[in-house]
């Protein structure tokens, strides 16, 4: 659930923007046509790429190129809400900004082969950059459209000035190309996470439509049908090779109610997963 939302917009773009959240949450965030850099205030985060799950510490940074993630809100004892800062970097907003003296790394863009991120550690440089935006949040009023020109050079400087300033200069230079998706390492990669197909869609950066079509190119089956078999495949695994409790392996594959895995499990196999596992394992201290 979102508590609180504010954003601050340059030339029609959401360019500024910070949420506070309430965990566990999970949302899409479509970005197909700019970059972003992703600051997380408090709470534990976890984005999601294409074939990858990139945990974000407190006070910690991230940048990403242009594409689609999950953004994962989690459980956190310490904390009551996420709270996170997004900047969107969009090509043709900088281009603006910079007029003449447009950066090397916007020249090139189609040059270098792209990565999707780059982590940005704590650093006192960074948390002033984040104070400063935190003050006009706090003071909306006094947000200007000058002032958002030069909270984005700012970054950009930042983010050239890191400890890793060579890794950070390769990256910017990377951002605004979309790398090629593997369909199939996309399915792959989150195959055991409880996602539903609109999120796989999204991270496939496709249309539900689309991906169902894409999906049965290449598996001759629908993405329901297989995404459940492969699960029931690892569960069978689990429960003759693992004295891991039901509970748990129900989890490890994605089914995050054990009642409806083990109702699944037995129309599927003909037994309880207990039974089953009774029947096909010896040797195992089961739990």
């Amino acid at each position: 659930m979102i508590r609180d939302h504010q954003q601050f917009e340059l030339f029609n773009r959401k360019v500024f923007e910070k949420a506070i959240v309430k965990p566990p949450f999970r949302l899409i965030a479509a970005m197909p046509n700019e970059a972003c850099f992703y600051y997380i205030l408090s709470g534990c985060t976890t984005v999601v790429t294409a074939t990858e799950r990139v945990a974000i510490p407190q006070a910690d940074g991230l940048v990403l190129q242009c594409g689609n993630y999950l953004c994962e809100f989690l459980v956190d004892q310490e904390v009551e809400y996420c709270e996170a800062i997004a900047i969107h970097l969009y090509p043709e907003v900088l281009k603006t900004i910079y007029d003449k003296e447009l950066p090397n790394f916007l020249l090139e863009v189609d040059k270098i082969q792209p990565v999707p991120y780059q982590k940005i550690p704590s650093s006192t440089l960074l948390k002033n950059y984040i104070d400063s935006l935190l003050f006009y949040f706090d003071h909306p009023e006094l947000v200007s459209d000058e002032l958002l020109k030069i909270k984005l050079k700012e970054l950009i400087l930042l983010l050239a000035k890191t400890d890793n300033a060579k890794i950070i200069q390769s990256l910017l230079d990377r951002l605004f190309s979309r790398s090629a998706i593997d369909f199939k390492a996309v399915i792959e990669a989150n195959l055991y996470n409880n996602y539903s197909l609109e999120e796989l869609a999204a991270l496939s950066c496709l249309s539900l439509s689309s991906f169902k079509r894409e999906f049965v190119k290449h598996y001759s089956t629908s993405p329901a049908k297989y995404i459940r078999g492969r699960k029931l495949e690892k569960a069978v695994q689990l429960l003759k090779g693992t004295s891991l409790r039901i509970s748990d392996i129900a989890f490890d594959c994605g089914f995050t109610d054990l009642a409806h895995f083990s109702k699944l499990f037995q129309k599927v196999y003909g037994l309880a997963p207990s039974t089953f596992r009774t029947e096909n394992t010896s040797g195992h201290e089961l739990k």
